[in-house]
């Protein structure tokens, strides 16, 4: 091999791989290309993988037999058309459409079934190398337009609940690979066409969307008998199934790669007529037969007749309803049967039959007069939806037929009268009431209803106010006013016998006074249990009247004691008076008034349980100041004890009287006032005592005395900073009482300065003020100096509130009090017991020297008493004697 064509190898193979990377493509759409003759065609052309300018020319032509070209159009070249083309050319009737730089389009206005051919896009070169192709051949077929539709609907108005057909007749001429679609669709009033279902092409099934559930319960069936029959039925029509029809039949061919992609080439479309669907509302009629009476025990026999269009398909809801003959009230539901036929509510007295399927029969029997009413029957009529389900088409009640059923009712007399009847207040009442000329009654039972009226029989209106009454059972129901009254047992209603009432009162009041009615009720036994009212009867009313004695109640008030001075007691005593009062009990409230007709204000009271109670007095101070006490039978005495210028006005007693009732709580009766008593005395100011208290009178020696002055105020109290003393204290020594004691031991002034006098700094003393106006004297270490008497004066100030300035009083003394102190006792004891204790100390010590100083000589020369060993023995005594 030359060695140059080996190193060329590499750079040939190399060039190779860029041409073949490199190579133009010219690609139009997969072919055949069918269209219908006089539709405009377009078909595309791109070039891609290509050098020179981004902006490629393209040429279209028509290939002939023999390999020969027809040629069409140029993008570059105006004359490159064929001449017998260019008037198609000129027209417009081909053209081209260029939809890119590298992208053409050939366009046919109205494609001519001779336009049918290969048509080829060509590329002039603009690559630098020849590679890949320039351009692509593509074939077109124009069939002619042999597309007819034909409608019809045989039953155009149908009712709710049948069924509607659509026919659709679709015919064409055969050419090869192009399919049919048949499409449905309604338009209802001036809305758009919607679709209903489309069937094709490729046999593929295709539900508008309002239309998915109705597909999904089985509402549609296709009819394809073939031969271009296309039939739609809709089961089970509906009033919103009413409209406009329409059936659309296109043609269809696959194009693209593998014709995978479906492209429509002609559709037409045809009118099918309207579909009237009547509603079964419309037509459903409801009808039940005319009125009756019977008797008791009669088997009452009602048909409700039913009417509509489609009957046979409907399901029958029935409901047997009945009201009170006079309308008011709301029907109850007799019985009830469901569009299954069973039973969904009702009762084994009542029967409902099927006659034929528009006639339905009630039966009931042996009726009472309670089945009186008017009688109406409701029926729903039901239509399947598919799927097992159902919808409520329509609803009608017949009109109401009258039922009376009549019987002999009971018939009685009821009397009404007074055994038992008040003369005065509390007195007891009893009423009768009984039940005569009883006729029909039978098995039932009779009850009872008491009432009042504060009316006269004479008078046109009677308001009448429930006591009580006695149902069928015997069960007492209470009227609202008496309930208390019942509950307490101050009224009691029975039965005697079972023809005679008693209503009786325990204690009549005043307000009980007018006419009683009683009205009997007979009660017979229902057919579904319990009882039923049959008749009502009453009674002429008794008169309960008496000549009430009127309660009086009087009060007479007198002054006991006079409160002449502040600080002073008042004293009032009350007088009760009654009359027509029954074993009353009082009750006492004291009064006050500053000024005469003036606000009272309440004191305290004493309850007809003689409770004690302060009301106003609200002076802690002076909570025991007042007094009110039972003193007699019929006499309440009032005591106000220190009375201060604020207490001064009139008072007087309030005075209720109270009666018990049956339960023993007391009822108000009547109430009085007395006269008014005045307590008036001048003020003069405040008065001031004075006092002392001594702790122990005798004391010993050395211990500490506590001696107290007291100040109290009499009339006006003034306020606790409006007040101050100057105190002093004094002693008066037994052995110098001639003295006077004008000297003062220890004082203290208003302003609390503590004073302690020179001429008496023997004395150890103080003073202190425990509070307001109590003064302590403390003597220290008493001793003999200490004994006398003692006494203290005191000088009250008063701060005017006006001026601010004070003013002094007049001086006070109090009484003198003994102390003593037990020296004499002490002196003549105090030197014998001292010389005592000094001389049984000395002959103490003495004694014990002396016993030391003979027991240590007597035991020092005796060898008897020398210590022995602890093991040696003593000498016996026969030994001695022999010695």
């Amino acid at each position: 091999m030359d060695k140059r064509t080996g190193q060329f190898q590499p750079f040939i193979l190399l060039v190779a791989l860029v041409v073949v990377c490199e190579s133009r493509v010219v690609k139009v759409p997969v072919g055949p290309l069918v269209h219908v003759e006089g539709q405009a065609v377009s078909i595309r052309c791109d070039v891609s993988e290509y050098e020179g300018p981004r902006d490629q020319e393209f040429e279209w032509s028509m290939v002939l037999a023999g390999d020969h070209q027809l040629q069409l159009i140029s993008t570059f070249d105006n004359t490159y058309t064929d001449i017998s083309v260019m008037d198609r050319v000129k027209t417009g009737d081909i053209s081209f459409s260029k939809l890119g730089d590298a992208a053409v389009e050939l366009k046919f206005k109205k494609v001519r079934a001779t336009d049918s051919g290969v048509y080829r896009c060509s590329t002039p070169s603009t690559d630098s190398v020849i590679s890949g192709n320039y351009n692509a051949n593509v074939e077109l077929k124009v069939i002619g337009d042999s597309l007819k539709v034909a409608t019809s609907i045989p039953k155009p108005t149908v009712s709710e609940g049948e069924s509607v057909e659509l026919h659709c007749n679709a015919t064409r001429g055969f050419t090869e690979h192009t399919f049919l679609s048949v499409t449905w669709s309604i338009r209802k009033g001036k809305n758009p066409l919607e679709e209903i279902l489309t069937f094709g092409p490729d046999d593929k099934i295709v539900v508008g969307s309002n239309y998915i559930q109705k597909y999904s319960d089985s509402g549609f069936q296709l009819d394809l008998r073939g031969g271009g029959f296309y039939g739609l039925v809709l089961k089970g029509a509906m009033p919103t199934d009413q409209g406009e029809y329409t059936c659309m039949a296109r043609e269809w061919v696959r194009q693209g790669e593998e014709r995978r992609n479906w492209q429509k080439i002609l559709e037409r479309t045809e009118e099918m007529g309207k579909v009237v669907v009547t509603p079964t509302a419309q037509s459903l009629v409801v009808a039940v037969e005319k009125n009756t009476t019977l008797n008791v025990d009669d088997t009452l026999n009602l048909t409700c007749k039913v009417s509509a269009n489609g009957l046979p398909t409907l399901s029958l809801e029935v409901m047997w309803l009945v009201k009170s003959v006079n309308g008011s009230g709301s029907p109850r539901v007799l019985i009830h049967i469901g569009r299954d036929g069973l039973l969904q509510n009702g009762s084994e007295a009542v029967g409902v039959s099927r006659v034929n399927a528009g006639k339905l029969r009630l039966l009931l029997h042996k009726v009472e007069v309670s089945d009186s009413g008017l009688y109406s029957c409701l029926v729903k009529a039901w239509l399947p939806q598919g799927n097992r389900r159902w919808y409520q088409a329509a609803e009608k009640i017949s009109d109401p037929v009258q039922v009376l059923v009549t019987r002999q009712e009971p018939q009685f007399k009821v009397t009404l009268e007074a055994p038992l009847t008040p003369q005065f207040t509390s007195d007891p009442t009893e009423l009768r009431c009984q039940v005569t000329d009883l006729l029909n009654l039978q098995d039932g039972r009779l009850g009872v209803s008491w009432s009042y009226s504060t009316n006269t029989p004479g008078d046109v209106s009677q308001k009448k106010s429930p006591i009580a009454s006695l149902n069928e059972d015997g069960a007492l129901m209470t009227g609202s006013e008496y309930q208390q009254r019942l509950e307490r047992g101050d009224i009691a209603v029975s039965r005697r016998e079972p023809n005679i009432f008693i209503l009786r009162v325990l204690q009549t009041r005043d307000a009980d006074m007018g006419s009683y009615f009683c009205t009997v009720t007979a009660w017979t036994p229902a057919r579904q249990g319990g009882w039923e009212k049959a008749k009502d009867v009453q009674s002429t009313p008794v008169i309960v009247q008496w000549s009430p004695k009127i309660p009086v109640l009087r009060v007479a008030a007198h002054r006991v004691r006079e409160a002449s001075t502040g600080g002073s007691t008042f004293e009032m005593s009350c007088q009760v008076t009654g009359q027509n009062l029954q074993n009353p009990g009082y009750s006492v409230l004291i009064r006050f008034e500053e000024t005469l007709g003036g606000k009272s204000r309440k004191v305290l009271s004493l309850s007809p349980d003689s409770v004690l109670q302060l009301e106003e007095w609200s002076e802690p101070s002076r909570i025991d100041s007042v007094v009110l006490e039972k003193t007699g039978q019929l006499e309440y005495r009032f005591r106000l004890y220190g009375a201060q210028v604020s207490d001064r006005g009139f008072y007087y007693c309030d005075v209720t009287a109270w009666t018990r009732d049956q339960s023993q709580d007391w009822i108000k009766a009547v109430s009085a006032e007395s006269n008014k008593i005045e307590i008036a005395f001048a003020d003069t100011g405040p008065v001031f005592n004075i006092a002392i208290h001594l702790g122990a009178k005798k004391v010993l020696p050395g211990e500490t005395v506590k001696m107290k002055c007291i100040m109290s105020t009499l009339g006006t109290t003034p306020n606790n900073g409006d007040v101050a003393f100057d105190v002093r204290w004094f002693q008066r020594p037994e052995r110098a009482v001639d003295n006077g004691g004008i000297t003062p031991l220890i004082s203290m002034d208003r302003l609390g300065v503590v004073k302690k006098t020179v001429s008496n700094d023997s004395t150890q003393c103080s003073l202190e003020r425990t509070d307001l106006q109590t003064f302590v004297l403390s003597v220290h270490k008493t001793q003999d100096r200490d004994v006398g008497e003692y006494y203290c004066t005191a000088t009250p100030w008063l701060l005017s509130p006006a001026t601010g300035a004070w003013t002094k009083g007049q001086d006070l003394t109090s009484a003198a009090v003994l102390l003593s102190v037990n020296i004499e006792l002490w002196e003549s004891l105090k030197m014998p017991v001292g010389y005592g204790v000094v001389a049984a100390v000395i002959a103490g010590l003495l004694s014990v020297l002396l016993g030391l100083a003979v027991s240590h000589c007597c035991f020092s020369r005796n060898p008897m008493h020398m210590p022995r060993p602890r093991n040696q023995k003593l000498p016996k005594l026969m030994d001695l004697e022999m010695d």
